[in-house]
């Protein structure tokens, strides 16, 4: 970009992209297409990567680019995933290389996960096989103090036949088919990680790998093999699922789950059939965002719900017999651990398939919305007109119930919003039920 077009994007920085379209520079030497595409790409990063937009001297990509790059909270979880896994595995007996070693990013694309996972390592190699992405790469790494990073135009799976050996390499395949259609499946991705898992696997101590939150993480796991899987991390953001992590490695056993939503870890049973103990399972990770190592929690708010018999089930106990309710979060959801849930918190499922959980006394930490009951009614008229007396709005949300959230509010005849929350689900004895909630 020329020094005018330069000079529009700081003086119309925080201005509204789609006004300065309509009303244009009267400098014929400004460049509006390429400064409007830097002030929006900026004003994403204030949202997405805070510390990029405070970093002078940036160029951004195409507004596509920018809404489907990883977010610094995302980013920086990977670093610590990779480096939480590097530090174990070099305090055990296996040898493993030194974080002073190689990182390998083969799927460079705009940079955002590079620029933060490189960072634990003395050499780190960008590759990436578009010419505009690469130029743009050398450029950001420079203002952002990567400036030893190496930057390699090439073919993911050309360079991985040349390298001879990496302390880690990461991979984010590309969801495009030819046709530019959207893919979910790994073999379907490029580039095929599957196909290139053994090379992977001899040519770097870990890979990590991430995948479509739309993957069943069991059959991920499945088709890439348990003997070499060691985790698996279910990513939201928002309370949105937004990737699935993979970590492979031909050291250590066994397969640990993780479930993420912004700054809560829960670490869960991958064959969800362990009992733990009372204060196993539930990591909080508030430091997670500037990349500190997650802690376990040890506080009583952390214990489960004692209260509850633990043979208890909705079939042996009426509706109102319970007063608090939980819905698990987006991470937890995709999982499926339920019976975990009820094991490590003390709570009971609504019904095996209405994944809502119940308790009579409250449950501090619960990984998802916590609610308190106001009251329980059937799908009776005459019960309805009770329980719902003076609600005109509400929060609805539909659990294995018959009725979409539509056609249920028009049948209510209740507006959205306001402060209670309306879950319409099936009790375990075949009944529909509403509960009528406060946060």
């Amino acid at each position: 970009m020329n020094e005018a077009t330069l000079r529009f994007v700081r003086q119309h920085a925080d201005d509204d992209v789609r006004q300065l379209a309509l009303r244009g520079s009267k400098d014929p030497e400004v460049d509006l297409t390429a400064a409007l595409e830097q002030i929006q790409g900026r004003q994403t990063a204030l949202r997405k990567l805070p510390s990029w937009a405070a970093c002078e001297g940036l160029h951004y990509p195409p507004h596509l680019s920018m809404e489907q790059c990883s977010s610094e909270q995302s980013a920086r979880y990977k670093a610590a995933v990779l480096q939480a896994w590097l530090t174990a595995a070099s305090s055990s007996s296996q040898p493993v290389a030194s974080a002073e070693s190689l990182f390998v990013d083969l799927t460079g694309g705009f940079g955002v996960d590079f620029s933060f996972l490189a960072r634990g390592f003395k050499q780190a190699v960008y590759v990436e096989r578009q010419s505009h992405l690469c130029q743009l790469a050398r450029h950001n790494f420079q203002h952002l103090g990567l400036a030893e990073a190496r930057v390699e135009e090439a073919d993911a799976a050309e360079f991985l036949q040349q390298l001879s050996h990496a302390a880690a390499i990461f991979l984010d395949p590309a969801r495009r088919d030819a046709q530019g259609s959207r893919t979910y499946g790994i073999a379907d991705c490029t580039p095929d990680v599957l196909t290139l898992r053994d090379e992977l696997l001899d040519k770097a101590d870990v890979v990590l790998l991430k995948l479509s939150p739309m993957l069943d993480w069991r059959k991920t796991v499945a088709d890439l093999g348990a003997d070499c899987v060691r985790e698996v991390h279910i990513v939201s953001v928002g309370g949105e699922c937004k990737e699935l992590l993979v970590l492979l490695s031909r050291q250590g056993s066994g397969l640990k789950l993780f479930c993420v939503n912004d700054e809560e870890v829960l670490e869960m049973p991958a064959d969800d059939q362990v009992q733990p103990t009372a204060l196993e399972g539930f990591s909080a990770v508030p430091g997670v965002l500037d990349g500190s190592t997650p802690h376990t929690m040890t506080s009583e708010a952390s214990t489960p719900n004692t209260m509850m018999p633990e043979a208890s089930t909705p079939n042996t106990m009426t509706p109102e017999a319970f007063a608090y309710l939980y819905e698990p979060n987006a991470s937890v959801m995709k999982a499926g651990c339920f019976r975990f849930l009820s094991q490590r918190f003390g709570v009971v499922q609504v019904a095996p398939n209405s994944h809502l959980f119940l308790s009579q006394q409250p449950v501090a930490q619960f990984p998802g919305r916590s609610f308190r009951i106001v009251a329980t009614t059937s799908m009776n008229k005459k019960e309805l007109k009770q329980a719902l007396a003076g609600i005109r709005q509400a929060n609805i949300t539909i659990r294995n119930f018959p009725l979409s959230v539509a056609q249920l509010r028009q049948r209510l005849k209740l507006a959205d919003g306001g402060s209670h929350y309306l879950f319409a689900t099936t009790w375990a004895d075949g009944s529909h039920r509403l509960l009528i909630c406060e946060r």
